[in-house]
């Protein structure tokens, strides 16, 4: 098409083919305009009508040269501004063109094209700054991994060499009995392994570690949660209880045996219609002072054991919680250990198991119900470290306060929502693992005349995985606090410590569950294939915010630990304490929120570790001052406390996430003062501020309302977020493979580097 009148022509073509698709609509415009141009000749008009026809669209080739051609045509593209424009300068300036432009300007109008929108077709952008950016590691990778597995290394190392191995191959088949028994399989050999007596007392043939068990429990769910989650109802949930809530007879008598696996287990508490409400559990046991025993029975259907691991297939014996009965009086729930089966499977009379069947997830682990008809058991299996019957056929406990040895007794049980929060945390990890390596590779899209550019390019995407992996990395630093307080507690603690434990696990688990949900939609359809585990790490995850106590039961429970230490530092301080406590509030909320303050946007300011702790606590001591009073207004008004809790529980939600958000902001900056390494620190501070950030941006409407900040405050902190995720989008591949995740337990097809 050398004739200059049609060279005009060139970039409608261009325009009009660039989506490989010419519509009927187009193509009737286009004919219309050509065929009504009088100085056109009938050659010439049947060349351009060639040009537009629907059964033969150009080659790539045809448009990429007729782009080509465009550009050299239009050298100072700041005179171009519209397709008019261009035409022109390709038609060599021919008069006839030039006096058509208010029918070019129609024909634009026509086919829909925006002029200035229509021009960036024809500015090429291969220099464009998104496609630019790259991945590369500003750090060293093995120093932060270090850095995260701490003097748990050792165990982290092998326990990942063990799961690495051909054995631990996933299991495929639908089949949930062949997929049980691969997991029991599993459970064997790491028993063999001496992984499971990890946390039992060396004198009964374990390791005497509870800080390597709960490393071995976060680091086993790389793997199948399946096998974590079989893993921890034997060794952790039955085991530990018997450990936790018997004495030494019962340590010799059964501890080596379920370390070994040859004793499987369940801890059967949960009931049908009493979950979270242990005290309201049915199940009895009578005592029978003449026969020294105890009667386990299930009065009704309700009352049977429900969603109980272990149970349906290979449990022999059960932790069972029960209410004690002697003398038809009630002492509240017990702990005694109930055989279900004898070796050789079948299961003993009295006893009636059920098969919950399949399940969304985690249909490696054999889920059952179980009942007892008045089943008879011996005297010493009552677990007796806090409760017992003496020879007089008496009760008696240390703990004189039924209260007080009720949440004792469950205190015991604590390690359950350490152990499943970090296994919530690995699940995280290997999602977004997945997620980021392939939002690396993944090419769509792109500028015009350049090539596709890795998704992960996108501000978009990045906000939506980039500030998902600060917040994974904040939580490993909490939930090693909170493994840190449990291990070193004092009696004392307990109460804060188990409030602390209950908030984490909500914490890390809701934060699991959305995390994998936005890992499945970055990945498109690949994050819906099977092959590629997102989908088994979301449906085995999902019931993480249920189990171990359900996750809004739980932060009930956070709140209600935070109002009664608001109430006792009051009662502690006395009327002056009070009244000062009530001025530093006052002095420290006028200093922080005046007008220069809320209003401060330099970066300085809006990265600087004190602001974002100042706002932290504010925001925690404010909302927990206004549910105290609320509750304490109500209540003088004449309402039951349980009432006034019932009104304020929504409030109750917000006490406790801003005590968990301070909790782990604070954490992160304590990682950040540990950390030697100059390269890993500024890279771990960036995710810090993010994570920071984030928070705030999350919760500005309530900072607005507080008149705690302006809204000039709060776009300059969205500002900083976006730039944040810009910043660390280079590093996002090496700080997930930090996470150092075996990559025969990653499998995912498109994980792969």
């Amino acid at each position: 098409m050398k004739n200059s009148k049609l060279q005009a022509f060139i970039p409608l073509f261009y325009l009009v083919w660039s989506d490989d698709l010419l519509t009927q609509k187009e193509f009737t415009t286009i004919q219309e305009f050509i065929n009504n141009l009088i100085w056109l000749s009938p050659e010439e008009k049947q060349q351009l009508l060639s040009k537009v026809d629907i059964s033969n669209p150009p080659s790539r080739n045809e448009l990429s040269q007729w782009k080509l051609d465009i550009e050299s045509h239009i050298q100072d593209k700041t005179t171009i501004k519209s397709i008019f424009d261009i035409a022109v300068a390709l038609s060599d300036k021919d008069l006839d063109i030039k006096s058509l432009e208010s029918d070019f300007t129609k024909l634009e109008n026509n086919l829909g094209f925006l002029g200035e929108e229509a021009i960036q077709n024809f500015k090429t952008k291969t220099g464009s700054f998104t496609a630019n950016s790259q991945t590369t590691s500003n750090f060293d990778i093995q120093k932060i991994t270090e850095f995260l597995d701490g003097k748990e290394a050792p165990i982290i190392k092998r326990v990942k060499s063990i799961i690495s191995r051909p054995e631990f191959a996933y299991e495929t088949s639908t089949d949930i009995n062949v997929f049980r028994q691969t997991v029991y399989n599993w459970c064997k050999i790491l028993a063999d392994e001496n992984l499971g007596n990890m946390a039992y007392p060396k004198e009964y043939g374990g390791g005497g570690n509870v800080e390597d068990y709960f490393a071995i429990m976060e680091t086993l769910s790389y793997h199948d949660l399946s096998l974590v989650i079989k893993f921890g109802v034997q060794f952790g949930l039955w085991g530990m209880s018997v450990q936790s809530l018997g004495t030494e007879k019962h340590y010799a008598k059964y501890l080596k045996d379920i370390g070994s696996l040859k004793l499987p287990g369940c801890f059967a508490m949960t009931e049908t219609h009493h979950g979270s409400n242990v005290k309201g559990l049915e199940t009895t046991a009578t005592y029978n002072h003449n026969e020294q025993t105890f009667t386990i029975h299930t009065p009704n259907k309700n009352a049977q054991k429900e969603y109980i691991g272990n149970a349906a297939v290979h449990g022999q014996m059960a932790t069972v919680f029960a209410k004690l009965i002697i003398n038809d009086h009630d002492y509240g729930v017990n702990a005694f250990v109930v055989p279900l089966r004898h070796p050789d499977g079948n299961v003993l009379k009295g006893v009636t198991i059920g098969d919950c069947g399949h399940k969304m997830g985690l249909n490696g682990v054999d889920n059952g119900t179980i009942s007892f008809d008045n089943v008879v058991i011996p005297k010493e299996n009552m677990l007796d470290r806090f409760a017992s019957v003496n020879e007089k056929g008496e009760f008696e406990s240390p703990i004189p306060s039924d209260n007080r040895r009720f949440f004792t007794m469950l205190g015991t049980l604590v390690g359950g929502r350490i152990g499943i929060p970090r296994s919530a945390l690995a699940a995280a990890k290997s999602g977004l693992t997945i997620a980021i390596r392939y939002s690396d590779q993944r090419r769509q899209f792109g500028p015009e005349g350049g090539s596709e550019v890795p998704i992960l390019n996108y501000r978009m995407h990045q906000r939506r995985l980039l500030p998902n992996l600060a917040k994974t990395y904040a939580v490993h630093f909490g939930l090693q606090y909170l493994t840190k307080r449990f291990l070193n507690r004092t009696e004392s603690e307990m109460q804060e410590i188990e409030a602390l434990a209950a908030g984490m696990k909500s914490y890390s688990t809701w934060s699991t569950r959305d995390i994998l949900q936005e890992c499945r939609e970055a990945c498109g359809g690949k994050g819906y294939l099977s092959e590629n585990r997102i989908d088994a790490l979301k449906n085995d995850t999902e019931i993480y915010t249920t189990f171990e106590g359900d996750n809004t039961v739980l932060m009930q429970l956070v709140a209600k630990n935070r109002l009664a230490e608001f109430r006792k530092s009051f009662g502690e301080m006395g009327a002056a304490g009070i009244i000062n406590y009530v001025y530093e509030n006052a002095k420290t909320a006028l200093a922080e929120k005046n007008p220069i303050a809320t209003r401060r946007t330099d970066e300085e300011h809006l990265l600087d570790q004190e602001f974002h702790l100042q706002a932290f606590v504010h925001r925690e001591k404010t909302i927990l001052a206004s549910a105290a009073k609320r509750i304490k207004k109500l209540i003088d008004n004449g309402l039951e406390a349980y009432d006034a809790f019932n009104v304020v529980q929504h409030q109750m939600i917000d006490v406790a996430q801003a005590y968990l958000e301070r909790i782990i902001l604070e954490q992160f900056q304590e990682a950040l003062k540990a950390i030697e390494d100059e390269n890993s620190k500024q890279i771990l501070t960036k995710l810090y501020q993010l994570f920071a950030l984030l928070q705030l941006e999350k919760n500005k409407g309530w900072y607005l309302e507080d008149g705690y900040m302006e809204a000039a405050k709060t776009k300059a902190i969205r500002k900083i977020v976006n730039q944040l995720c810009w910043d660390i989008r280079p590093d996002a591949v090496a700080l997930v493979n930090a996470f150092d995740i075996p990559e025969s337990c990653l499998s995912a097809p498109i994980a792969r580097q």
